[in-house]
Parts: structure tokens; sequence; C-alpha cells
């Protein structure tokens, strides 16, 4: 079975998108199959849309329009797209929009997180029409587990962490700030403390909390072993990987109750939301141990999560309707390229008008 991605493969600190590219690719190549990222061969069986946008993402290979040009001239290749994004994420005007366009050119479509499902299913008939499933991400247990964990002392502090990739205030910065405050509170100090991990506005001060440039895979495992408990404050999540990594490292989770972390982080740690995030910290300084010890059993691992992407392709791929696109429409596969060219463009204007 040949797969294409849309995405191109960068190591490195990056996004929650790479890890699962990676990490699918891997598992693929695993089990005797082939992934490219590009549309040069001539047997692609499936096309998995990652980063269908190149007009927005330097990480896009390739934009829905080049795939659905491609199953012009092979019908029976079967196009699938994984939806992991939304306009809520980051207070955009765009994102939901050709998420729905890429829908009406896909075969198949698969959500991370049922908060994110029901987002897009209860707004866009498209999406009722081909939506296969919800599965969640996982993370490389290889990486992210718990040997050589720093273990904590009787009477020590309890030491929260964060990281983030991305920029945006709705990252959880109203917390952290929130908890930067609190940390000048003596009481609260000889509790906590806190580090951030990653990219952040720059325009905030944090005067309590250790800031960390961003890393990944064995470095960042190792920042995040040496530390008790994982925070995640992050609005309209998707899904999300940070916390996922958080918890395979043995970290018990503090978790706000917005987008898809409840559904990812529910039975491994403590719900807060802005108001009450002081009180379920105290909380979580007095049933620590009994968190920790439930951390062994979260498997939200990359393998699993592969698996069940690879067993759904090979269900998709032997049942594939070869007369979904009709042969004879071959010669509208030169119009969609040309299509793609002009509506990159387009997009291009439209999120600079969105930005202003």
């Amino acid at each position: 079975m040949k797969i294409c991605f849309n995405t191109v493969f960068i190591d490195g600190a990056y996004g929650g998108g790479m890890q699962f590219a990676h990490a699918l690719k891997t598992y693929i190549e695993n089990q005797g199959g082939h992934v490219v990222n590009n549309l040069n061969d001539d047997d692609i069986d499936l096309i998995l849309h990652i980063n269908p946008f190149p007009f927005l993402m330097k990480s896009s290979s390739f934009s829905f329009y080049d795939a659905y040009a491609y199953k012009m001239k092979k019908p029976d290749t079967v196009i699938v797209q994984r939806i992991n994004e939304c306009d809520e994420r980051k207070g955009t005007r765009y994102m939901n929009d050709l998420l729905v366009r890429v829908a009406k050119y896909s075969d198949h479509i698969i959500f991370i997180s049922d908060w994110l499902e029901d987002l897009f299913v209860r707004h866009y008939e498209v999406m009722k029409k081909k939506t296969v499933g919800v599965l969640l991400n996982g993370a490389d247990a290889h990486i992210f587990n718990q040997k050589n964990r720093t273990q904590r002392g009787g009477n020590a502090k309890l030491k929260l962490i964060t990281h983030h990739w991305g920029a945006q205030h709705n990252k959880g910065h109203e917390v952290y700030k929130k908890i930067d405050d609190l940390l000048e509170q003596k009481d609260f100090a000889d509790k906590f403390e806190f580090t951030y991990v990653g990219n952040y506005p720059k325009n905030l001060i944090y005067r309590n909390v250790r800031i960390l440039e961003p890393l990944s895979g064995l470095d960042l495992a190792d920042e995040l072993k040496k530390h008790d408990i994982y925070i995640s404050a992050s609005l309209n999540e998707p899904a999300g990987m940070h916390h996922v990594e958080g918890a395979l490292c043995g970290l018990p989770l503090l978790y706000i109750n917005s987008g898809a972390l409840p559904q990812y982080c529910n039975g491994y740690g403590i719900e807060f939301d802005e108001s009450n995030v002081e009180e379920k910290m105290l909380q979580m300084h007095q049933e620590y141990d009994m968190w920790k010890e439930k951390m062994s059993g979260y498997n939200n691992t990359a393998e699993r999560m592969a698996k069940q992407y690879y067993n759904l392709f090979e269900i998709l791929v032997k049942n594939r309707n070869i007369d979904e696109v009709p042969r004879e429409k071959k010669c509208l596969s030169m119009y969609f390229r040309l299509f793609s060219l002009m509506y990159s463009v387009y997009w291009l204007i439209k999120k600079r008008l969105y930005v202003r």
C-alpha cells in the first residue's frame, strides 16, 4: 500500500501535526507500506490530507486541489482528510471555510476529537456524509515515558510544566499569567514552581515563571521528567499533543475545561476553569500521590494511534469505489491544477485582509 502525505517532513521542535506525520510514516513503513509526500508516482493508493494548504503552511507539500487533480487521472485513489484545526483555536476567520472546502474534494474525514467532530458536523452537511470517525492523538512512548523520571521529595515543591509551539495568547496565557501572579505570594511559592517551554506572546512578561526555548524529542522528554505536574490551559484545543507527552512521562494533569482536553485528560488529573485554577492547584497538591499512581494507565501512544490509522486505511483501500470519478473526466485534471494555483493566490490575499 502506497500512501501519500501532503506534508514536508521537518525534524526538531514543531507542532503536533508534524509529530503525527513522523509517527504514522514510521509505523506504515514498519508494516511494509510505502510513504511519499508528492504526487509524482502513478501508483498511490491513498492520499492523506495533513497540511492541505501550501499557501498558508510552509510544511505543506501540495494542495487539496492538486490531490483531486491526481484522482482525476487515477480514480481509484482514496483521499482522506484528517481535521486537526479550527478557527476557534487561534481566533482566525478562514480556517473552517477552508477545511469544509477540502471535505468536498475528499472521500472520507477523520477528526482527532469528539469536540472537533461535533463542531463541524453540527454546522456542515458535507461533514455528516463523509466522516468515518474519531482517532485520538498519541505520542511516541519510546521517547515520552516514565524511565529515569526524577522523583519528588516528600515536602518538596510541586513543579508544574507546560509546553507550546504556537505563540498565540489563547494557548493558555490568561491562566499562566494568573499562576505567575499567584507565585508572588510566599505561601503559594512555597508549594509550587512553574516552567514554560516554547514560544509565547512577546508582549507578556513573566516574572515568576521559568521560560525555556522550544524543545522536542528526548530533550523535551528529559525536561518533562524533571517536573511533577503537567498543566494545560489551552483554549478550544482540537486535541493537542502537549498534554499527551506530559501524561506519558507520568505527570498528573491539570487541564482546563475547554475543547478536547476533557476527552484526553479525564481520569488522569483535575479539571479547572479560569475562575478556580488556584483552588484546583491546591487540590492537586493534596491529592498528588493518588493521581501519580494512575498515570501508568495512560495509553494514548503513537503506536496505538498509528495502528488505528493503518487499519482504517487498509479497509478504505480494500473497499474503494473506482467509479466515483469517471475516467472520461481525466481532462479536468489540468483544470484543477491551474485552479489550485489561482486558489492559492486568492487565499493569500484573503488571509491578509482577515489579519488586518
